[in-house]
């Protein structure tokens, strides 16, 4: 099983840094679809949740009201410039940012309630060892959202491609995958306006 769209980390920045700039702009009416896909975390007061790939932090306000004060919301990302459209987008006033890779994160063990993570698995070097490291960060019993605001077949209408039947989002692929990484499939949804898939941590 492979993961055509998989690319080392020098490439996903190069990619993402020259898009940083304009990303907002060029999908800004996602901010509802953001608060909808963090709502299904089902976050508590106080808790602790990461935005692993957190981009220009689109999901970072949603995040904040969702834990309030007393709760931590950190965001990681690979990109500079994406962190830095971030603070340009005063989104640094919700989250703690980190220029980290999702497949080792600064953290200990155990050190997070949730993991909110968009368009994420596409862009990850190793699948299998990103969502493994995801697990390590994770207590027993924390959530794990892989979301994106549009749906598969969507997508890659968007990106005049076709769906393989390898697609690593698939949740013939996905549901093993997870399982091996420390993870229960919870949850599946692929429909035009949302990809959601919630993963429990196992303990």
């Amino acid at each position: 099983m492979t993961d055509h769209h998989a690319d080392r980390p020098h490439e996903v920045r190069a990619f993402f840094a020259s898009r940083a700039a304009t990303w907002d702009a060029k999908f800004p009416d996602d901010g509802p679809a953001y608060a909808a896909g963090v709502a299904e975390l089902g976050l508590q007061e106080g808790e602790r949740v990461l935005d692993a790939g957190c981009g220009t932090g689109r999901a970072l306000p949603a995040l904040r009201t969702a834990v309030g004060p007393r709760g931590t919301v950190l965001g990681a990302d690979l990109t500079p410039e994406m962190l830095q459209a971030a603070v340009q987008a005063r989104r640094d006033r919700d989250a703690a940012l980190l220029l980290a890779d999702v497949a080792r994160l600064p953290l200990p063990d155990a050190a997070l309630d949730a993991v909110f993570a968009a368009g994420l698995l596409s862009h990850l070097p190793d699948s299998a060892g990103g969502l493994t490291e995801l697990a390590r960060a994770v207590r027993p019993g924390g959530r794990l959202a892989l979301f994106h605001p549009i749906g598969r077949a969507a997508l890659a209408a968007r990106k005049g491609r076709p769906i393989t039947p390898d697609d690593l989002r698939a949740e013939p692929n996905l549901r093993p995958l997870l399982t091996d990484c420390g993870w229960d499939l919870v949850r599946y949804e692929d429909e035009d306006a949302r990809y959601l898939a919630l993963a429990v941590r196992r303990g």
